[in-house]
C-alpha cells in the first residue's frame, strides 16, 4: 500500500504559501525592468508583478515594436501606471529606480543582458536555457559573484517543494543506490521548415539589435521566428528549451551533483531532411562514474503529451509511460518517477506495488516569489547561478559531443573543458559580432 512519504505539494499548501507569502510588507519597493517581451516575457513579467506586493515594472523593452502593447497594457491595469516602452536595454539599465531585469529574449541574447544588467548593479532574472555556450554561463557566474547580484534562473522546479521531497526520499536511501537515470523530453508534433527567402526588415524591428551577439544576417523570416532551430541563437528547440528544464530537475533530486567526466550524443534531422540546424531527435548520456543519466529529446507523435493540467494543478499524476517531459530514476530498492513543472513523484517496487509518492504542482508563481524575497532579503534564490550555470553546461555538452560528429567527450570538471576535442573547446567559447563582445569578468 502506498503511503506518502512527506506531504508538501498539494494544491492547498503550494495556495496557503502565496497568501502567506503575499500578506508579507511591501514597504521595500522592488522596481523591475523587462527585456524581451515575447509570450514567454509577458507571462513572466504579469506574473512577478501579481504574486508579491511592492512591486513595480517601470520599463518594457523589446526591440520589436509589434511586441509588449499586451504587457504594457495589462501592466497598466495591475499597477495603476504605464511602464515606459524602450527599444535599447541599457537605457533602463543606467536608471538608479530599477532594481531588477528580466530577461526574457532568444538565448543568444541571455548572457550578454545578463552581464550588462549585473554591471549596473541589478539583480536579474533570466530565462532558461541561462546561456548559449559554456564560457557565457562562465561569465555570468562570475559577473554574479563580483558584483554581488541575485541571479534567478528560470529553472522552475527548483522552487517545487514536491523536488525537495523527491531529493529527501533519494537522500534517506528507501531507493537504494541510484544507477542509472533516464530523462525525457519528447515533445509532440514536430513538422519540416520550409526556408523562407531573405527579405526587407519588417518596419518597427531594429534586427541589427535582435542579432546582438550573433553574426551579421540580412534579414530572414525563418531566422527571426523560427530562431529556436539555429546554432546561432539557440541549442536547440526542444534540448536547450526544454530538456534544461528536466536535466536541471533530475540534478536537483539526485543533491546537485557536478559534472560528469564525459558525454556521448547522438541523433540529428531524423524525421525531415530540412534546413533546421538543430536535431530533431537526440539522445545524449553522461557518465557520473558510480551512476550513468541520459536523456531522449525528440519533436513527433500526438500520442506523447506533457502533463496537463489536472494534473500539474492538482492531485493527479501523469500516465507516466506516454508522459513526454518524465524523469526515471533507478535505484537499487525501487523505481522513481518524476515529472516536471508539476505531477509529483511515485516510487514503485516488486510487481508494480506503489512504495511512496507526493503530489505536485506547477512552481512558476512561487519562483517568481522567491525572485522578489531574494532581492529584498539578498539570500541566494533558489534558482541560484552556479546550479543554473552546472545544468547549463549539460546542454552544453550534449550539443558538443553531437556538433564535432556524434563522439564521446572527456570533460575537466574543474577547469571546465573537454580534453580530447579543440573543436568542442571552439565550440564552447562562442563568437561575438564586434560591439557585442562578452565582458571579460576578472
Amino acid at each position: 500500500m502506498a503511503t506518502q512519504f512527506q506531504i508538501l505539494s498539494n494544491p492547498n499548501t503550494v495556495k496557503m504559501a502565496i497568501l502567506k507569502k503575499n500578506n508579507t510588507s511591501a514597504s521595500d519597493k522592488v522596481v523591475l525592468a523587462l527585456v524581451g517581451a515575447g509570450g514567454r516575457g509577458t507571462q513572466v513579467v504579469l506574473g512577478v508583478q501579481q504574486c508579491t506586493p511592492g512591486v513595480e515594472v517601470k520599463y518594457v523593452c523589446d526591440v520589436d515594436q509589434q511586441r509588449g502593447g499586451r504587457a504594457i497594457d495589462e501592466l497598466s491595469k495591475q499597477q495603476g501606471y504605464k511602464p515606459k516602452r524602450i527599444e535599447e536595454m541599457r537605457y533602463a539599465f543606467e536608471d538608479k529606480d530599477v532594481d531588477g531585469v528580466l530577461v526574457c529574449t532568444p538565448e543568444h541574447w541571455h548572457a550578454l543582458a545578463a552581464i550588462r544588467a549585473m554591471q549596473a548593479g541589478k539583480d536579474v532574472y533570466v530565462e532558461k536555457n541561462i546561456s548559449l555556450n559554456l564560457s557565457e554561463g562562465q561569465k555570468m557566474l562570475a559577473a554574479a559573484e563580483k558584483y554581488g547580484r541575485i541571479v534567478q534562473c528560470g529553472t522552475q522546479n527548483r522552487s517545487a517543494e514536491y523536488a525537495v521531497s523527491a531529493r529527501q526520499y533519494i537522500q534517506s536511501g528507501k531507493l537504494g543506490k541510484v544507477v542509472f537515470v533516464k530523462c525525457y523530453c519528447m515533445l509532440p508534433g514536430g513538422k519540416p521548415m520550409f526556408m523562407k527567402p531573405d527579405s526587407p526588415v519588417p518596419e518597427g524591428l531594429n534586427w541589427d539589435l535582435w542579432l546582438g551577439p550573433a553574426p551579421q544576417r540580412p534579414y530572414n523570416l525563418s531566422r527571426h521566428k523560427g530562431w529556436h532551430v539555429w546554432w546561432e541563437y539557440s541549442g536547440g528547440k526542444s534540448f536547450a528549451g526544454d530538456a534544461s528544464h528536466i536535466l536541471d530537475l533530475a540534478r536537483l533530486a539526485l543533491s546537485d551533483p557536478d559534472h560528469p567526466g564525459s558525454v556521448y550524443a547522438t541523433g540529428g534531422r531524423v524525421l525531415y531532411d530540412d534546413n533546421q540546424e538543430t536535431p530533431d531527435i537526440q539522445t545524449v548520456t553522461y557518465d557520473y562514474g558510480d551512476f550513468t543519466m541520459s536523456v531522449l529529446s525528440s519533436e513527433f507523435g500526438s500520442y506523447l503529451t506533457k502533463s496537463i493540467p489536472e494534473v500539474r494543478y492538482g492531485e493527479k499524476f501523469p500516465n507516466w509511460n506516454l508522459n513526454s517531459t518524465r524523469i526515471e530514476i533507478y535505484g537499487t530498492e525501487g523505481k522513481m518517477y518524476l515529472g516536471r513543472h508539476g505531477g509529483g513523484w511515485q516510487v514503485f517496487g516488486d510487481k508494480e506495488e506503489i512504495i511512496a509518492q507526493e503530489y505536485g504542482m506547477f512552481p512558476d508563481t512561487l519562483h517568481q516569489i522567491d525572485f522578489i524575497e531574494a532581492i529584498r532579503t539578498r539570500k541566494m534564490a533558489n534558482g541560484n547561478m552556479e546550479q543554473g550555470h552546472k545544468s547549463a553546461v549539460l546542454i552544453h555538452m550534449g550539443n558538443a559531443a553531437y556538433r564535432v560528429g556524434k563522439k564521446q567527450l572527456y570533460f575537466d570538471a574543474e577547469k571546465e573543458i573537454f580534453t580530447n576535442s579543440e573543436e568542442a573547446n571552439i565550440i564552447a567559447q562562442g563568437k561575438y559580432r564586434d560591439g557585442f563582445e562578452m565582458p571579460e569578468i576578472s
